[in-house]
């Protein structure tokens, strides 16, 4: 199962301060045990939302709200997407993150097969080939 850690924003993160060398060091270590594990399919942190936009749909017309957003608790300062047997699987590894006063999330990446009939194989033949040319194959 496929399945996305999120890392939720801090005062300091909305704050745009930059991590010191040591937790750059801390957290490129845990990267490399995840990659090497073969778990880790991608990873990032991601800017303030100083620096975001969100796009309301509200019926027909989109707008567009320009950040920072003022809920720091509801925002995410980074992610990974995992591959992994299981939510235990995953809450194990991330137990050995170098964080501390933070919270994260770990939720499931939903698989083709679970939207049902609703999927087409038009539908899905079109993934996968939006999948291939994306990953360059």
């Amino acid at each position: 199962m496929r399945v996305m850690v999120l890392v939720k924003a801090s005062d300091d993160s909305e704050a745009g301060r930059m991590p010191s060398t040591e937790e750059l060091e801390a957290m490129g270590r845990f990267n490399e045990e995840v990659a090497k594990a073969g778990i880790m399919v991608a990873g990032d942190g991601l800017a303030a939302t100083s620096e975001a936009k969100r796009v309301r749909f509200d019926g027909d017309t989109p707008s567009v709200i320009d950040g920072p957003f003022t809920e720091t608790k509801e925002l995410v300062a980074g992610y990974w997407v995992w591959k992994v047997a299981s939510l235990d699987e995953a809450a194990e590894w991330l137990k050995r993150a170098p964080f501390s006063d933070t919270e994260v999330e770990i939720r499931r990446i939903f698989e083709a097969d679970e939207f049902g009939e609703a999927y087409t194989p038009e539908q899905r033949e079109r993934d996968e080939r939006l999948r291939q040319e994306i990953s360059g194959h």
